[in-house]
């Protein structure tokens, strides 16, 4: 239900970090790992699972509106989380796709 803002004692700007603040650029994430990262904590911080649930939450979206500034993996096992990483211009150089992409 929503709530009027005077019920809060105060509000704060809505403000998430970018890929390139956030991200090592020579490591890969999982979505609960991202999550953690935009509170600040430590990739491999211990969290409840209620808490894990509110990070994957607040990490999806995240990761969507950043997209275009990220790079994907296929996970490391057949049962295993997929990886997220900054782009870098050697993930560009790497890519067939994008070097066809550039010289369209």
């Amino acid at each position: 239900m929503p709530e009027p803002k005077s019920a809060f004692d105060a509000t704060y700007p809505c403000d998430f970090y970018e890929p390139a603040e956030l991200f090592e650029p020579d490591q890969m994430y999982t979505i609960p790992e991202i999550g953690r990262l935009l509170q600040g904590l430590e990739p491999d911080a211990e969290v409840g699972p209620d808490t894990e649930a509110v990070l994957v939450d607040w990490a999806v979206p995240w990761v969507m509106v950043h997209a275009e500034d990220m790079v994907i993996a296929e996970p490391l096992s057949e049962d295993g989380p997929g990886y997220y990483g900054l782009a870098t211009e050697e993930d560009a150089e790497s890519d067939p796709d994008a070097a066809a992409d550039e010289s369209a």
